[in-house]
């Protein structure tokens, strides 16, 4: 600015010198006498003006084409940060559509939640009407029976007729018989009551995350205080007074390989009696490579896997959902001889992958230690420098980390060796988790240096022998480098 005024100074005063010059009239009559003329007024201008007026105008130049190199370089950074705009946009445009179907994955599973729930409740209502009548039917047999005692009591000094005998024995056998339906009908109730609740809680965590804003945060998880009052135990040891007799506690198989060749191909829950154990539930996978005992099942987040060292031993969660089948029971099943542990994991893009390892598991008295070789499968081996690490939980440290407890550090019970990168009972997390500490709490499987990434589904299983087909067909390799 101040070159250009003076610039403009320069040219005004310079500017009467270029066009006032002074010429003296002609007079018409020549003078009498010559005298020497005065000095001449230039017609231009000086020298020196033009020499100033030349450096005036090279310095505004120069000026010139310094605010137009800096003005370039604003315009370059603005087109720089637009393209960096344009790029977060498109990133938050796919979040938000992955964001979209899941939540529409949540809607239906929760109608169907709704659905189960309505037809419980007309179960449980029908169930306790068969009580009501059952009771009633009991308490008219009571008073027979009160009446027949009183007869007998009559007739205690003579011979009892024989139809009598018969009568009264008759009763106590329909007596009996009523009693034990009304436990089993007890029992059934407290079952459906149990799974209500469940289905509710299944149904309360569902609105929770309906109800989740994507804008505000990225990681939804459950907390951790309502997990620890809701999560239920698995079935414990089977027990001849548990059993009440309603099967044969001699002929129950091994594992579930012995049911599939027994002839069974439906997956479900069923009872088993390992070597050297009391009977218990598991659940069993059945396809065409024989039947698989699962231990470990993770698919939505509804069971918290941050549990102590005597859950984790005994077992907990919901066979029909998430659940942990317990230490003591895997290590029954693994010292029946040969045993294969199969991993089959699910990404967020439906992507599948499985890996197989001879496996064999140390008693309590060595902290469940675990053995593992010749890994098999499409999955690639993160586990095998876990091998001969000790199991350890939020309450019970058993990795090879000194200053640090990986299980506070990562959450969840598991054979850590220096905490490491692979943890399948992590927190269950539904989106992509914002930091790498965050990341490395939820469940993943991380062979490699890439960035962690949590799983959407697990499933850890036992066989007697090993998988011969894959369990995935898919050619994409996903999140599992």
């Amino acid at each position: 600015m101040k070159l250009t005024l003076t610039f403009l100074f320069v040219l005004v005063a310079s500017w009467p010198m270029v066009l006032c010059t002074k010429e003296e009239p002609m007079s018409e009559d020549p003078p009498l006498l010559q005298v020497p003329a005065v000095e001449a007024h230039y017609r231009f201008a000086a020298l020196d003006d033009v020499r100033l007026l030349a450096n005036g105008l090279l310095q505004l130049g120069h000026s010139l084409r310094d605010f137009v190199h800096k003005t370039k370089g604003q315009i370059n950074d603005i087109f720089q940060k637009l393209n960096i705009f344009d790029h977060s946009f498109n990133q938050l445009s796919v979040l938000a559509s992955e964001i979209k179907e899941e939540e529409e994955e949540l809607k239906k599973t929760a109608v169907v939640l709704k659905a189960n729930n309505e037809e419980i409740k007309s179960l449980s209502l029908e169930i306790n009407s068969k009580v009501e009548s059952i009771l009633q039917e009991r308490s008219q047999l009571q008073s027979k029976v009160g009446g027949l005692e009183e007869k007998l009591s009559g007739l205690s000094r003579g011979l009892v007729p024989a139809e009598q005998l018969a009568e009264i024995s008759t009763l106590k056998d329909v007596i009996h018989t009523q009693e034990r339906s009304i436990a089993e009908l007890l029992k059934a109730v407290r079952e459906q009551s149990d799974q209500l609740d469940h289905q509710r809680s299944k149904i309360k965590t569902l609105e929770e995350k309906l109800t989740y804003n994507p804008f505000m945060q990225e990681t939804i998880e459950k907390p951790s205080d309502n997990f620890q009052s809701v999560t239920p135990d698995l079935t414990g040891y089977l027990t001849d007074t548990s059993a009440n007799g309603s099967f044969d506690m001699t002929d129950l198989p091994s594992d579930c390989c012995e049911l599939f060749t027994r002839g069974e191909r439906a997956s479900g829950v069923y009872t088993i009696k390992p070597n050297q154990s009391e009977p218990f539930m598991v659940y069993c996978d059945m396809d065409q490579d024989g039947g698989a005992t699962i231990i470990q099942r993770r698919n939505d987040g509804s069971v918290n896997f941050d549990q102590n060292w005597e859950k984790y031993e005994n077992g907990f969660g919901d066979f029909q959902g998430e659940f942990w089948l317990g230490l003591k029971k895997v290590h029954s099943l693994a010292s029946q001889g040969d045993s294969f542990l199969n991993i089959q994991l699910k990404d967020w893009k439906q992507g599948k992958r499985f890996i197989e390892y001879n496996f064999t598991l140390d008693g309590p008295e060595a902290h469940y230690t675990i053995h593992l070789s010749q890994a098999s499968g499409n999955l690639p081996d993160a586990m095998s420098n876990h091998t001969g690490m000790k199991f350890s939980t939020k309450d019970r440290d058993n990795d090879n980390l000194e200053d640090s407890h990986c299980t506070y550090t990562y959450a969840g019970g598991w054979w850590f060796n220096a905490c490491g990168n692979t943890n399948l009972n992590g927190r269950y997390i539904h989106v992509r988790p914002k930091g790498r500490s965050e990341r490395r709490r939820g469940i993943h499987w991380k062979p490699t240096r890439g960035a962690s990434y949590s799983l959407r589904s697990t499933q850890i299983s036992i066989r007697s022998t090993p998988t011969t087909t894959a369990t995935s067909t898919s050619s994409k390799t996903g999140n599992f480098r």
